[in-house]
């Protein structure tokens, strides 16, 4: 071989060599704050849940970094109830502590972290410390007024038809005011007010604590097909010659 066709040649090779040996491509960065919805597959409230109880949720929307979905709709998100605080009598609130704790995607990959929630679905009762993560029951002082109006009602009622019995309408009256308010309020020492509940379904959201990183491999979702959900098998369409044939499922976006 000449020189003049020898070198193309030896520089041809090393450019492929230089190619295979190239870094197949950026890792993906989901950066800290990055918020991720999440639906609730567990419930959890104040009333049943005890500090340590696992919280299992599964995200709601894709996140996508550089036009790429890196973490899908179904992955699976793990979690703990950290802290119980059940509602006091007359005043005070449920409260409840969640920490998210780690991701696992459809292709198995996982990725622990320590997070907490920043939002939640506005349909959900009670209200949220997005400093603290923490979700607060409503209070029911209202609910404590009317009772307490209503039982000194009937008492007042009773009270003015055993007065006027015995001639006295306007002291049996203020007596079984008296008598029902203090009922009443005995009542009401007596219960909690609601407690702080996260239903099944309930929409939140999980604020990341730190970046996640992905290499291209690990969110390669190509072979990956999404559970259907009927959870049944895969539906037939009838052919010409009456015989049924599957109908194949969608892959997944990457």
């Amino acid at each position: 071989m000449s020189l003049r066709l020898f070198v193309p040649v030896v520089l041809a090779a090393g450019i492929a060599a230089a190619q295979q040996a190239a870094p197949a491509g950026e890792d993906y960065t989901v950066a800290q704050g990055t918020k991720v919805p999440l639906s609730l597959i567990n419930s959890i409230s104040t009333k049943h849940s005890v500090e340590g109880d696992r919280v299992y949720l599964e995200t709601a929307f894709p996140v996508l970094v550089s036009g790429r979905i890196v973490i899908p709709v179904g992955s699976y998100v793990a979690g703990t109830v950290t802290e119980i605080k059940k509602p006091g009598r007359i005043k005070g609130k449920g409260e409840l502590y969640v920490r998210f704790d780690s991701l696992t995607l459809p292709n198995g990959v996982t990725r622990d972290f320590r997070a907490r929630i920043g939002g939640m679905d506005g349909n959900t009762a009670g209200s949220l410390d997005r400093a603290e993560g923490r979700v607060e029951s409503d209070g029911n002082k209202a609910g404590d007024a009317r009772t307490i109006g209503e039982v000194a009602g009937a008492g007042a009622s009773v009270g003015a038809i055993a007065g006027s019995t015995s001639g006295h309408a306007g002291l049996g009256l203020g007596v079984g005011a008296a008598a029902g308010a203090a009922a009443g309020l005995i009542g009401v020492l007596a219960t909690r007010g609601p407690d702080a509940v996260l239903a099944r379904g309930t929409t939140v959201e999980m604020v990341l604590d730190r970046s996640l990183n992905f290499s291209p491999s690990e969110v390669d979702f190509g072979n990956y097909q999404p559970p259907r959900a009927s959870g049944g098998s895969a539906p037939e369409t009838g052919n010409s010659k009456g015989q049924t044939t599957p109908i194949p499922g969608r892959r997944w976006p990457y």
